[in-house]
């Protein structure tokens, strides 16, 4: 539940696939073996583009496919960035499209498709391509269940494949030859963003959700790649043979190969290598102009028989001038956009002790809860305590850009400061709400739970209309009307100013599936559901119901609801190692907490650290001072050696009482530490890690306790 996932091999596979592409443009085995070359080129470097597509697919799309986003704003950040960088591209290209006479004699529908479909260069393409896929996708994932967006990719791409590599067969059929040319009338070929895009950018998708849930030996993942590549290139000769090629960009075998490349890619155990995104997305775009660059200077220099005509050096120089040139953009592109004031803002957040967020994590755990949910049934997470120490408004927040609308408070001001931060639709409060509290109830337009037949009065009394959730007590004899007093309840909906939307309990041993709790908890659903019945025959209907959280949806999905309160699991965790390991769902915690290192020093045999002695030192030893203490929310009971924090990778033991807002650590043995690093002390470094569950257990508590009470001061970012 709490693996890591680094994908680094798709950010390396990268560097391959701009080269993929550069090789395309240079044919680099032409002066040894055409067939060879063909081969190279024409079949096995056709994974370069679809392999970009799938990398889009998986890091952006998902959440239209599987998370009914109604969200537009990763879409729209997707699409400025591409349009602005095709509007750089075309200007870049512009003289060299000018110099060659390319718009001459073409018209303005011409130079319209050009910019819209083909590419004001040859190589361009690529970038409408991907925007219109893009859109396309997420339109009909709107309208359209993933598995239908799916066969509707497919079929595009079918109808793609007879425009391209099957094109001499679709010829031959009059109706389809004609049918093609009106096609090939707006876009040049059928290798573009509406019938070759699609299809990768929703495996890309798709290949998310199924790595979330399915862990296939990478040894299949090769093998499967290694056979249908092989069988593409069986695919790709005969049909070049046959010459029934328009264009050689799309085969049969091309979607199954990619399947299992980009899988394997997955599998690998790289860390990312961020720097490399940008590099080779310069290598891309550069290598066209690297190309005339090199024959320009071949010419001039008199070396056109070895850097041009020597195909594979032409090819190797061509790929050395673009990686240069890629480097020098990169950095010149990071120092203008990523520096100033972006980087000033982030030190400032990270300057002391801080909370680092997964968006991924946390998105894949929305996706996992809803692939549990009935028809009809949605979640109302609970971002109460501040999201459970997460933060409310980050949280709720991404949450509300997924789509979600229904949200749970622990009290009116809870739900008063989402409202502020901009999060609508509804927001339930689960507790109670003082009297002279009520006005925010009808101000920030807040749920409040009747939490028994004498308080739905009271709130009555305030005089004023109020949304309002009755709450019934089924037995843990905590909040809510006892379910057999069932006037009292059939009262609570008669009062005039109480405008009663749903009704629900809590399953209080939920947490397994054991003789004496799973009775109990069917008890406690057939007592709610009796209560509801009652309602419904005396003509009370319309009213939503819920009694499941984060273990009822676990354990007793079949209780059903309209709403889920998800809680704990919605970030990642359960309450205790117990359940962590009897859950099946793919969670993945989605806090971390690190800590600046901000003094170093040697603690001379004898000598002690910390109040009260409490820490002496029998040999000579190196201790580190961390910026976070128990203010923070660093259980105290965790001094003394009794909890740990990672730096470096490596295990370093608290040394001495934790203070308020310090923290003193032994690192004798952990070679380099420097003041200024950080240290985690929840999450992940290297191949160590400290969970949230082993934190709570030396602390004696629960998981929930432990995430809820860090952050006091702590700067919340979002790590992805």
């Amino acid at each position: 539940m709490t693996e890591e996932k680094q994908y680094g091999g798709p950010d390396y596979f990268r560097m391959a696939a701009a080269f993929l592409v550069a090789a395309i443009h240079t044919s680099p085995l032409a002066s040894f073996s055409a067939e060879a070359d063909f081969v190279l080129t024409r079949i096995a470097a056709r994974v370069a583009v679809p392999f970009f597509f799938m990398a889009t697919g998986f890091f952006v799309l998902p959440q239209y496919l599987f998370g009914h986003s109604m969200d537009n704003r990763p879409l729209r950040r997707l699409l400025k960035k591409l349009f602005l960088l095709y509007g750089a591209a075309i200007l870049l290209y512009l003289p060299v499209n000018l110099y060659a006479g390319q718009f001459e004699g073409v018209g303005i529908g011409g130079v319209l498709r050009m910019v819209w479909m083909d590419g004001t260069f040859y190589h361009l393409w690529y970038l409408p391509a991907v925007m219109w896929g893009a859109v396309l996708v997420c339109f009909l994932s709107r309208r359209l269940p993933w598995t239908v967006v799916t066969g509707v990719s497919l079929f595009l791409y079918l109808i793609g494949l007879f425009g391209d590599s099957y094109y001499g067969l679709a010829e031959q059929v009059p109706a389809l030859r004609a049918a093609y040319d009106v096609l090939f009338s707006i876009s040049s070929y059928t290798r573009n963003g509406i019938f070759y895009a699609p299809v990768f950018l929703v495996m890309g998708a798709w290949i998310w959700r199924v790595e979330r849930r399915n862990d296939t030996p990478r040894g299949i993942r090769a093998a499967g790649t290694m056979i249908f590549l092989g069988l593409m290139t069986v695919e790709g000769l005969l049909l070049h043979r046959l010459g029934v090629q328009r264009h050689d960009s799309m085969y049969i075998m091309l979607p199954p190969a990619m399947y299992f490349l980009f899988r394997f890619l997955l599998s690998l155990r790289i860390r990312p290598a961020k720097s490399l995104r940008m590099i080779s997305m310069w290598i891309y775009l550069l290598h066209p102009l690297c190309i005339i660059l090199v024959r320009g200077g071949a010419k001039a220099v008199g070396m056109e028989g070895l850097l041009v005509e020597n195909s594979l050096v032409h090819y190797l120089v061509v790929c050395g001038v673009s990686f240069v040139c890629a480097c020098v953009a990169a950095v010149g592109f990071g120092k203008t956009v990523m520096g100033g004031i972006g980087n000033e803002r982030r030190s400032f957040k990270e300057g002391r002790a801080w909370i680092e967020l997964s968006r991924e994590h946390l998105r894949g755990n929305v996706w996992v809860l809803e692939s549990l949910l009935t028809p009809g049934q949605r979640l109302m997470p609970a971002v109460k305590a501040n999201a459970y120490g997460h933060g409310a408004a980050a949280v709720a927040g991404e949450l509300q850009n997924m789509g979600i609308r229904s949200f749970c408070v622990a009290c009116a001001e809870e739900g008063a400061e989402l409202r502020r931060n901009g999060i609508t639709g509804e927001i339930l409060v689960l507790g109670y709400t003082h009297p002279e509290d009520f006005h925010l109830l009808r101000k920030h337009d807040l749920i409040q739970t009747v939490l028994d037949h004498a308080y739905g009065q009271q709130l009555d009394r305030y005089g004023k209309k109020v949304r309002v959730h009755v709450k019934i007590d089924t037995g843990m004899h905590r909040l809510g009307e006892r379910a057999e007093k069932t006037g009292e309840i059939r009262e609570i909906f008669r009062l005039k100013n109480l405008q009663v939307e749903g009704i629900y309990t809590h399953l209080c041993a939920d947490e397994t599936r054991r003789e004496e709790e799973s009775a109990f908890t069917e008890a406690q659903a057939a007592l709610f559901y009796d209560v509801v019945k009652d309602l419904r025959k005396r003509g009370i209907s319309g009213i939503k119901t819920h009694l499941l959280a984060s273990y009822g949806l676990l354990n007793y999905p079949e209780l059903g609801g309209d709403y889920v309160r998800a809680g704990i699991a919605l970030y990642g965790l359960l309450s205790d190692r117990r359940g962590a390991e009897n859950c099946k769902a793919d969670l993945r915690p989605v806090m971390s907490v690190k800590a600046r290192i901000t003094v170093v020093k040697e603690l001379h045999r004898g000598e002690s650290a910390g109040y009260g002695f409490s820490y002496r030192a029998a040999e000579d030893r190196k201790i580190a001072v961390l910026s976070i203490g128990y203010v923070e929310g660093l259980p105290r009971s965790l001094s003394c050696g009794r909890g740990r924090v990672l730096i470096h990778g490596k295990s370093a033991p608290i040394a001495g009482k934790i203070c308020m807002d310090q923290t003193i650590v032994d690192i004798t043995g952990i070679e380099g530490v420097r003041a200024g690093e950080s240290a985690v002390i929840l999450g992940r470094d290297g191949e160590e890690e400290i969970t949230a569950y082993e934190i709570a257990e030396k602390a004696g508590t629960i998981t929930n306790e432990i995430v809820s009470r860090m952050g006091g001061r702590l700067e919340r970012v979002w790590s992805d």
